[in-house]
């Protein structure tokens, strides 16, 4: 259910007592246009730059996108649980070797703000290689859809 406090409360008094309920904020999910017009952008990059559009992709996130750093036991292959990241140091700690990640987070997991930075990151670079995109109008015109979606 989403909804008001109010309204949230009213129907939890409705429920089963012995079922258990999860409460929390509701985000909105950003518009599949945001994500859509990001990978058009990816694969006119990577056409240009001769690349792959997963290798923009990743160029993107590494520039705009959100991350967080951790740090690991050296002897654990954190590929089997992080799909992007880059190795950022080594430290000891107890006589124990860490390895220090940067662990960028996918555009898909992107609220609307997240999303509309990357985005203007990467419109800003597919500027700069000469890519023609929309005019800013359009673009203001999709991030309040995005924000309203």
């Amino acid at each position: 259910m989403v909804g008001k406090a109010d309204d949230v409360i009213r129907w939890l008094l409705t429920q089963d007592r012995e079922k258990q309920f999860e409460v929390k904020p509701y985000h909105p999910k950003r518009s599949l246009n945001s994500n859509a017009y990001f990978w058009v952008l990816c694969n006119e990059m990577a056409n240009v730059l001769r690349t792959s559009k997963d290798e923009v992709y990743q160029e993107m996130l590494k520039r705009y996108g959100q991350n967080e750093v951790i740090s690991v036991l050296s002897e654990i292959d954190i590929s089997r649980f992080v799909k992007y990241y880059e190795v950022i140091g080594k430290g000891h700690v107890e006589g124990k070797e860490f390895t220090h990640y940067r662990c960028f987070i996918g555009s898909s997991e992107y609220n609307s703000r997240e999303m509309s930075i990357l985005i203007d990151g990467a419109v800003s670079e597919a500027e700069a290689l000469g890519i023609q995109t929309l005019p800013p109008t359009a673009i203001e015109r999709m991030k309040a859809l995005w924000n309203q979606s």
